[in-house]
Parts: C-alpha cells; sequence; structure tokens
C-alpha cells in the first residue's frame, strides 16, 4: 500500500476520535493566554501517541517532534491555534461550552484536534518519509498583541 493510502485509510479509522477530541475542545474552551486544560489535555493526547511534547512554551503552548527516516533532511512545521473567544454560546449541542462567555466561535477547537489526528498518522508512518515534522501548539492566537500579529 501506498504512503497515501495508508495516510487516508488511517484518517477514515481515526475520523471519531477525531471528532471526540473536537467536541471535548469545543465543550472546555478557554481565552488567549489561558489555555492551561487545553495544553493539558493536547499534552496527555500527544503523550498517549507515543510523543513527547515540549511544554510551557508562551506558558500555553506546546511543540513537538515527530522524526522520520533521516530527520536532519528537512523540518516542516504544522501548526494549530488552541485559544477560544469571549462569546457566549448560543447553540444547543450536546458539546457545547460549559464555560460562561467563552466559545470556539472561530475553530480553533477543529484546528487543534485535526492536528492531534495528524499527529497520530504522521507518527504511526515516521519510518515511511524523511526529515522531521514539528507541531507547533500556538496559544493566544487571537490576542494582539501576541498571537498571530
Amino acid at each position: 500500500m501506498d504512503l497515501i493510502t495508508k495516510i487516508k485509510t488511517l484518517a477514515k479509522d481515526q475520523s471519531a476520535k477525531i471528532l471526540a477530541m473536537r467536541h471535548h475542545l469545543h465543550s472546555q474552551p478557554e481565552l488567549s493566554f489561558q489555555e492551561f486544560e487545553t495544553s493539558k489535555y493536547v499534552a496527555e493526547t500527544l503523550r498517549s501517541f507515543g510523543l513527547q511534547p515540549q511544554t510551557g512554551i508562551a506558558n500555553t503552548g506546546l511543540v513537538a517532534l515527530i522524526e522520520g527516516r533521516n530527520p536532519s533532511a528537512k523540518v516542516i512545521a504544522l501548526r494549530a491555534d488552541m485559544d477560544a473567544l469571549p462569546i457566549v454560546e448560543a447553540n444547543d449541542v450536546p458539546y457545547k461550552s460549559k464555560n460562561p462567555g467563552v466559545m470556539h466561535a472561530c475553530g480553533h477547537d477543529v484546528h487543534t484536534s485535526s492536528l492531534l489526528g495528524t499527529a497520530n498518522i504522521l507518527y504511526q508512518l515516521r519510518h515511511e518519509f524523511e526529515g522531521t515534522v514539528k507541531l507547533i501548539f500556538q496559544p493566544g492566537e487571537e490576542k494582539a498583541p501576541g498571537g498571530a500579529s
């Protein structure tokens, strides 16, 4: 089986788990640079895959490396933002925000869960690609100055 087919198969197999991660993150939103529980959840999830995240970057940020064959050949970075906005959630869904006045209204719950799913897939396939993938889980993207500014 070629690498693309393996990635697609793993993604399909993990889609329910990734959706559950997204629902968890959506229900537990945290404001910029206050992503303490989010950071803890991301770190624990990465460790469960076999990765060793570096925590405490900009206080609540994390990075992790996935080294393939010949790790120094090249490095690419994948980034997800983790913070939420000070918005009252009006949606009536089972995974609605449990933090009053805070909501993932900008998709960062999707970004974070997608990068976690990607991390799991790439870690499983690390012997099939060259180089290193640096995973960056960014805090405070919504807050200026900081974040993406």
